[in-house]
């Protein structure tokens, strides 16, 4: 199994595939490197090399008791990137993973990052505070946390029926789908669950938004129940320089599935273009 090794030895999981200039994808909660694999294919068949990674607790990577605070999984990003000799690499954060993004432009001052993509983004700060008031409640990632304790194969079921938009007509994703993302979510410890859940719901990014020093493209669904754009990414793209904003209309929050061909299509565009 292709692993590297963080500094606290926990054991990532990587996919390495094609050649040419590198892209990093980092995944979203509670998933893992697969939820990346259509995007992945057609990014390494347009001549890139795609490198995946499951963070840490998640999929096949080791399951430590401590780390999932976004300190720590940024100096994890790190590690991928140094013991994979990827230089000038874009890097791709879905959901939580926009969190790992920008701590790390922060925190490691960008090095060796050429672009950055944000696609249904947490930034810059999920919770509700008093100078963040269009933030989500407190009260409501403690439930999170109940129902994730309670009955955390139940709680999913529930939760990919947002994540994907079930009611969607426009873009409908099969029962089948939401049960593949399910399998991969309970494949995850449920201490990493919990704890990442408390780390991209509290964790303050604002001050990291001016460590973006690249060109830097923001795609999100308006309709996006998760993770609402209003708080989000269009806060975000106010305060990340060099960045363009593209809303999909009508989209939820699962767009590598919803609209994976328009996805696709806009990250290769990006990746495409001059920096």
């Amino acid at each position: 199994m292709n692993t590297i090794e963080t500094p606290d030895k926990t054991r990532l999981y990587v996919k390495d595939w094609g050649e040419g200039p590198p892209v990093i994808l980092i995944h979203g909660w509670p998933l893992s490197a697969d939820s990346w694999d259509d995007q992945a294919m057609a990014i390494a068949e347009a001549g890139h090399r795609v490198i995946a990674y499951d963070r840490r607790g998640f999929g096949r990577s080791t399951q430590p008791w401590s780390g999932y605070d976004y300190d720590t999984l940024a100096d994890d990003l790190a590690a991928v990137i140094q013991q994979t000799g990827a230089r000038d690499a874009t890097l791709v954060g879905f959901s939580m993973g926009g969190g790992e993004v920008a701590r790390y432009m922060a925190r490691h001052g960008g090095k060796s990052v050429a672009k950055c993509a944000l696609l249904s983004s947490i930034l810059p700060f999920r919770l509700k505070t008093g100078d963040n008031p269009e933030g989500t409640e407190q009260a409501a990632f403690d439930q999170t946390a109940e129902g994730l304790k309670a009955d955390r194969a139940q709680f999913f079921t529930g939760f990919f029926k947002t994540f994907f938009g079930e009611d969607s007509e426009e873009r409908p994703v099969s029962a089948e789908l939401r049960e593949w993302a399910r399998g991969i979510a309970l494949q995850a410890s449920l201490k990493a669950t919990i704890e990442c859940m408390r780390s991209f719901s509290s964790t303050d990014f604002r001050g990291d938004l001016a460590a973006f020093t690249v060109p830097t493209l923001i795609i999100h669904g308006t309709a996006d129940k998760t993770v609402p754009i209003a708080a989000s990414s269009r806060v975000a793209a106010q305060g990340i320089a060099h960045s363009t904003l593209i809303e999909y209309d009508g989209a939820p929050h699962g767009l590598f599935a919803t609209d994976k061909e328009r996805l696709t299509g806009d990250l290769l565009t990006f990746l495409a273009r001059a920096g």
